[in-house]
């Protein structure tokens, strides 16, 4: 005889699955929000850039294709070689 104990195994069948889906949506708002902060701090912190020509490498390109003369150049070396100043 079943004396009030409801509906057996189905009934703790159901629970179960009722537990399984409450831990499933706890997992998927946890990932959610996980995924949405983490896109977050990427944009924050975006990836350091390569480093361009240094400023030496820049004066002697412009030198060499002819935007500076001889004497703007000599000038300008000694400046970032700190002779200059």
């Amino acid at each position: 005889m079943m004396w009030g104990y409801g509906w057996g195994w189905l009934g703790i069948l159901w629970m179960g699955l009722g537990s399984l889906l409450w831990i499933g949506l706890l997992a998927l708002a946890i990932w959610a929000l996980v995924r949405l902060l983490g896109n977050r701090t990427q944009a924050v912190n975006p990836p350091a850039s390569v480093p361009g020509p240094s400023a030496m490498e820049i004066l002697r390109q412009r030198y060499a294709r002819g935007e500076i003369d001889d004497a703007t150049f000599t000038q300008m070396r000694e400046r970032l070689e700190g002779g200059g100043m």
